[in-house]
């Protein structure tokens, strides 16, 4: 949904980092074209989260919380820079996913991008442990393409729901049948931390996109946006930008570049 459809003003974002600047969410967003930068064989993988300022991925189990305006505005706009949408069923179950791209305005965009006015919706489900009443699976303006090692399928989905069998899940797998079967070249992974997890330790995250809203959240046990990934060589990362709004910073990273 547009910031005009929940009439929220578009925020303006200080831009710190490469230069100076004041610029909106779509404006940020304008320069990028992750297509033209994908892989040969798998699509340019884009990482979206927030976390609190001590590292902590969601409050009482949700994103919600540690959610603004300016980083909802954010969020909806990389959207329409993107063939596909990619979340995990816990993250989908939890957050109620529907259409992924709600409002008339943003699909425009994504037509004047050069893409589909509907990205493609990826859920990564390995035993398709998902209710079909989940409103993303309900809407018939989707088109789902659900990544499972399971044989089952969902009955009473209303979506356009296809699947892509492997066993065990192997992602990178998934992600060059993705490119090559569907066409896909450039996704937006929203999480959760689990899968996060299991892309950087396959080394299949392009760059990472992260919110650090201005808030210590405490508490033991904390989950952080790449879960207890365990690797081998930690990626390098280098910031592409840096932007500020009431104290929240946006960064976005690339992974693996020096």
């Amino acid at each position: 949904m547009t910031a005009a459809a929940r009439n929220e003003p578009p925020v303006a974002l200080r831009r710190l980092l490469p230069d100076a600047g004041t610029l909106t969410a779509d404006e940020l967003v304008a320069e990028l074209r992750p297509w033209e930068h994908a892989p040969a064989r798998r699509p340019h993988v884009a990482v979206n989260m927030v976390h609190t300022t001590d590292g902590r991925a969601a409050l009482e189990g949700r994103t919600a919380p540690i959610s603004s305006v300016a980083d909802r505005q954010l969020f909806h706009a990389l959207r329409t820079r993107v063939d596909a949408v990619m979340v995990g069923a816990g993250t989908l179950r939890i957050e109620r996913y529907g259409r992924i791209v709600r409002d008339a305005a943003r699909r425009e965009q994504r037509r004047m991008a050069g893409l589909e006015p509907d990205p493609l919706a990826i859920v990564v489900s390995g035993s398709l442990d998902l209710p079909v009443d989940l409103p993303l699976l309900q809407d018939p303006d989707s088109r789902v393409v659900i990544v499972t090692a399971s044989q089952r399928s969902l009955d009473g989905a209303r979506a356009e729901v296809e699947y892509l069998r492997l066993v065990p899940v192997d992602l990178a797998v998934a992600l060059a049948q993705l490119r090559s079967a569907y066409g896909v070249r450039a996704i937006l992974c929203e999480g959760g931390p689990h899968l996060n997890a299991s892309l950087v330790a396959a080394g299949l995250i392009d760059e990472l996109f992260l919110t650090t809203f201005p808030v210590i959240a405490g508490g033991p046990g904390a989950l952080t946006i790449m879960d207890a990934a365990v690797l081998e060589t930690p990626p390098v990362l280098t910031l592409r930008w840096l932007l500020e709004h009431r104290g929240e910073l946006f960064a976005r990273y690339a992974l693996g570049e020096r």
